[in-house]
């Protein structure tokens, strides 16, 4: 199975440099926890661009030309630099897997940053994604972006750090691309990817099983888009309880009724929420063990991502992480 350490482009302020807007940074606990598993690549577009730190905050402003962003204290309209530094950062990116970005921030927010009607002392008027945010999601929309607000929330944490480590696991493959590669990646992750989008599951499958004579890069490219295509939406609870149930199947004839019992009273317990996913994934990671089951030992659906890094935390925002 592919260990790979994800490449992770993250918002300077979080935990590296006081180059807010006031001259602090902002710790983050969980970038600092991940930073064990991930190489980061950080970035400050407001500071790169030379407006410094401390600084006259900048402001997202909607002009008759469309949104622009203003520095209202000085009236700097530093909208061109800003969208320029942002294309050349990420033209220069290499194998990027992901993104934690600063939340509500005029440059680096993805969704919910305020803008506002004019330069004064004005309420803000709508919503909508920071200048190098908004750029980051248009062209790296099949990548885990994120804002350090929103990872708060559990279920989003969860999808984000799956997608990101499966992502990373599917970058080297590319690196270090093989056929037989490609046939393991689709088998290690075979309910992973069942828990995720069952349909695009078995299109990814036909494809590698017909690969026959291809060309491999181009049995690659066309397993790509599936793949990407399957990571995209969080799984809903009741994939995950479907393919507990199919993994259960692999142990029926060795536990006892009571056993079985007690493992589907608990699956039940996960669907009313009382409980989270890791509470019936470890009884079936126990029969794993138990059983000596090789094949399910390998699935990455059991631990996508490293095991310290779960953490019981929730935003109060509920199942749907929305």
């Amino acid at each position: 199975m592919i260990r790979s350490r994800p490449q992770v482009v993250v918002s300077r302020c979080l935990g590296f440099d006081t180059c807010r807007y006031n001259g602090q940074m902002i710790p983050s606990k969980f970038v600092k926890r991940l930073k064990k598993y991930v190489q980061y690549f950080t970035v400050c577009p407001e500071f790169d661009i030379g407006l410094g730190a401390p600084r006259a905050p900048v402001r997202m402003v909607r002009k008759s030309d469309g949104i622009r962003l203003i520095q209202p204290l000085t009236g700097n309209d530093v909208t061109e630099r800003l969208t320029d530094y942002s294309h050349r950062f990420l033209d220069g990116l290499s194998g990027v897997d992901g993104f934690i970005l600063k939340s509500a921030s005029p440059t680096c927010g993805i969704k919910d940053v305020k803008v506002y009607p004019g330069e004064g002392k004005v309420m803000s008027s709508g919503r909508d994604s920071g200048f190098f945010g908004g750029i980051v999601i248009d062209r790296f929309n099949f990548l885990p972006v994120e804002d350090d607000g929103r990872l708060s929330n559990f279920i989003i944490r969860e999808h984000f750090l799956t997608t990101l480590f499966t992502v990373s696991r599917f970058r080297e493959l590319s690196n270090n691309l093989t056929r037989k590669g490609l046939v393991d990646f689709q088998s290690d992750n075979k309910l992973l990817f069942m828990s995720y989008n069952q349909n695009e599951m078995r299109i990814m499958g036909a494809i590698v099983g017909k690969m026959d004579s291809r060309d491999i890069r181009e049995v690659y490219d066309e397993y790509s888009s599936h793949f990407y295509k399957t990571m995209s939406t969080p799984p809903r609870h009741t994939s995950h309880i479907n393919v507990l149930m199919h993994g259960l199947g692999y142990f029926s004839k060795y536990i006892s009724s009571s056993e079985k019992r007690f493992f589907l009273d608990t699956l039940e317990r996960y669907r009313e929420g009382k409980i989270p996913l890791s509470v019936p994934l470890y009884i079936l990671r126990s029969y794993v063990v138990a059983f000596e089951s090789e094949y399910l030992a390998r699935q990455t659906f059991f631990e996508p991502y490293p095991e310290d890094l779960v953490e019981i935390t929730d935003s109060g925002k509920g199942r749907s992480g929305k």
